[in-house]
């Protein structure tokens, strides 16, 4: 079963989450248009739904934080949120 990883990402715009398929050059991605509070799990689920994916079985949505400028830690932080995820129905989307 071929699983993939689906990213959550907020740069102080709306919120993205998009799934990444290497070697392609639009990803799969849905947008909120709110700049403010984290969508919700059952959000981002209807959300992957929506683009045809969902969460993998025992998979759980990991964060980290970078920085606009890695270079310096004083840039405003950016959100990723990642998750493993297949295509609907257990298949390859």
């Amino acid at each position: 079963m071929k699983t993939l990883t689906a990213q959550m990402s907020h740069a102080g715009s709306a919120w993205r989450l998009y799934v990444v398929l290497y070697g392609v050059p639009d990803w799969p991605t849905f947008r909120w248009e709110r700049t403010g509070l984290v969508p919700t799990v059952a959000e981002r689920r209807r959300a992957l739904a929506a683009l045809g994916y969902e969460v993998a079985p025992g998979a759980a949505w990991s964060w980290t934080e970078d920085h606009r400028d890695p270079e310096d830690d004083s840039t405003p932080v950016v959100l990723i949120a990642a998750v493993t995820v297949r295509g609907r129905n257990g298949g390859a989307a």
